[in-house]
């Protein structure tokens, strides 16, 4: 077997919890907030995910990299993520098809990375300590300067991050021989669910997150899609004026994630940052509609406010988190409106939730 020369990395969180490890992907230094993932596969699918832009990510299965990557399972054009953690890493992959390893798809991807951390203790630190900013460097081992770093990151609370991973010009997904279309508003839009309502017989013009009502309606659209993204939804004022617009008009519209965070306040209910976020492909979902539960996937550090959702006239939960109990879904009484903030697209994750297109589908039918 050939030696791997491992180059030394380091990771101080902004408490001052301090971690050797080795080099992966590019030489440099990163910082952003610190999360962790509990899926076991669908890394590449991660990484590629707008919605994490602005974090360090934690992989807290022990091994990545072992299947390489992929041209197929990209959700957007490149990584998104700040920054990687893991505990062992496959430099090499068994995948036959797979177009490089890992540690490529890093490198070109400028993510800076750290491996044989130990994960475990890392998540167990931030699931009772909160979320927290982190650095990673190869280039600094010195905790003072680390610190000095770390410091002139801003936390995600108030950051707007949407505009930066967004469609700089409109664009088209699918036939335009398809029966239904979608205006999407691309607040940081996932690949496969683009993918998921054209397979559906829509046409999708994906405009730029900060496109207008009058921009959008101009495709003279049957329903409106709001995407997932980064960032706090509260500093994104754009974007919720374009929603209450679309619901001022009485138009089918389906958040998800993001953009369910963002018809809530739409419907003046507020959010608030999480103690440290689900991210995940196993959470445990209630339909209250129906009754049943779902299994889903996840990626979110905001939610809505549970209370001030109760005491709305015109919010109905839909969906309840059964390991929390946080709202994750609503639907907006005498308007064709509803969302969810879990990913009934998966890519990685189950398939439990598929029917929300459909639903959608029928709103627009």
């Amino acid at each position: 077997m050939k030696y791997i020369h491992k180059e030394p990395a380091y990771l101080l969180t902004e408490d001052g919890l301090f971690f050797e490890g080795s080099s992966i992907g590019k030489k440099g230094t990163a910082t952003g907030e610190l999360c962790f993932n509990t899926s076991m596969t669908g890394y590449q699918e991660i990484f590629t995910d707008p919605s994490y832009y602005g974090q360090i990510l934690i992989e807290t299965h022990t091994h990545i990299g072992n299947y390489g990557v992929h041209e197929a399972e990209y959700e957007s054009t490149s990584a998104k993520i700040s920054g990687l953690v893991v505990r062992n890493f496959a430099r090499m992959y068994s995948r036959s098809d797979a177009v490089e390893s890992l540690d490529s798809f890093l490198t070109h991807n400028n993510i800076v990375g750290i491996s044989d951390v130990d994960t475990r203790a890392l998540v167990t630190h931030i699931r009772d300590k909160g979320a927290m900013n982190t650095i990673i460097s190869t280039e600094v081992s010195s905790q003072e300067e680390l610190a000095a770093l770390l410091g002139k990151c801003p936390p995600m609370e108030g950051l707007e991050l949407s505009s930066r991973v967004s469609t700089a010009q409109p664009y088209f997904h699918g036939s335009p021989m398809a029966r239904f279309r979608v205006a999407v508003l691309d607040t940081g839009v996932k690949r496969n669910i683009l993918d998921c309502l054209a397979a559906r017989d829509c046409y999708l013009k994906v405009f730029p997150a900060k496109a207008t009502f009058e921009e959008l309606s101009s495709f003279d659209a049957h329903g409106y899609f709001i995407s997932n993204g980064p960032g706090d939804p509260s500093a994104m004022p754009y974007a919720v004026e374009t929603v209450k617009q679309i619901l001022a008009a009485d138009k089918p519209l389906f958040g998800i994630c993001l953009g369910h965070q963002i018809l809530a306040l739409a419907c003046g209910v507020s959010t608030y940052k999480m103690h440290n976020g689900h991210r995940g492909a196993n959470h445990p979902v209630k339909n209250l509609l129906t009754g049943k539960s779902e299994i889903t996937s996840q990626n979110h550090g905001f939610c809505v406010n549970r209370e001030e959702i109760e005491r709305s006239p015109n919010v109905v939960v839909t969906h309840v988190n059964l390991n929390d109990h946080t709202i994750e879904g609503i639907r907006i009484r005498n308007k064709k409106a509803f969302s969810v903030q879990f990913h009934p697209e998966a890519s990685p994750g189950p398939h439990d939730s598929h029917y929300l297109f459909d639903d959608f589908l029928r709103m627009m039918d």
